[in-house]
């Protein structure tokens, strides 16, 4: 058993105090920067364009994911006390959220870049995005939260500040599976990059991530008091939308590819 005791804060600096959770945050967006730097420099695009699609996705982001979280896991506390939803310091940001947010983020951005169309977009945007998420559920694991259920097995995490109970680390396993899905989804761009139409990187993505979110969701605890006794909780349940998306554009994107080779041949 692996005891679990190590502080979510990383330093203190005066009033302030830096925490894990939200460097490794930062983190996300500071390599995803970088990354599609890489992608501009490539495809010859205006590298000025990023400073804009950067707080475009900040926005989405902490948006959406603090919203998701008030909506979708205790929207009758949060309705009836709205200022709750702008304290974002208190905690909870869902994932789903933080991802319609990103969407339609992305989708304001590209309607201002006619050469930057939304998927296209999002082929490139996913594969940073799988890097981000995996950094965030490490920054979960340092804030002892999004638990585990009970286990017996050798590798299970005692979180002394939540209680003494070995359970499965299940950030560990969601951080792997996407970063799983970040080699998965790069190594598709470099090695088939042009090969296939948009929207298939972004279909692959989808379906990936949000599989390994439904599995990994039968080892996690409930976050809300409302999902207990659910045959699927809330995890599972928004993400049956994001697969079923996912693999309608991969179907899509392969169709349009055979087509236009058909024709062309």
């Amino acid at each position: 058993m692996i005891t679990w005791n190590v502080s979510p804060e990383l330093f203190k600096l005066g009033p302030f105090t830096v925490r894990w959770y939200g460097l490794l945050f930062a983190l996300g967006f500071i390599i995803g920067y970088e990354i599609f730097v890489w992608f501009y420099k490539k495809e010859n695009k205006n590298k000025e364009d990023l400073n804009d699609l950067l707080w475009y996705l900040i926005l989405g982001t902490v948006i959406g994911a603090r919203l998701g979280h008030c909506l979708f896991y205790d929207p009758g506390f949060y309705l009836s006390h709205p200022l709750e939803i702008l304290m974002v310091w208190h905690g909870g940001l869902a994932s789903h959220g933080g991802a319609i947010g990103v969407l339609i983020a992305a989708w304001l951005y590209s309607k201002k870049k006619p050469d930057q169309p939304f998927l296209w977009l999002m082929d490139r945007l996913v594969i940073p995005t799988a890097l981000a998420g995996a950094l965030i559920r490490i920054g979960n694991l340092f804030n002892s939260e999004i638990i585990g259920m009970p286990t017996h097995s050798d590798w299970g995490f005692i979180f002394t500040r939540v209680d003494n109970i070995p359970r499965y680390p299940t950030q560990i396993f969601e951080a792997l599976g996407y970063f799983t899905v970040f080699l998965i989804t790069l190594y598709v761009y470099k090695k088939h990059f042009g090969k296939y139409k948009d929207g298939f990187i972004f279909g692959l993505f989808m379906t990936l991530a949000f599989t390994f979110r439904f599995f990994i969701e039968f080892l996690k605890e409930d976050q809300s008091a409302f999902e207990r006794g659910m045959i699927l909780d809330m995890g599972q349940i928004l993400s049956i939308p994001f697969i079923l998306a996912g693999v309608w554009l991969i179907w899509r994107s392969l169709k349009k590819t055979t087509t236009d080779k058909n024709s062309s041949g």
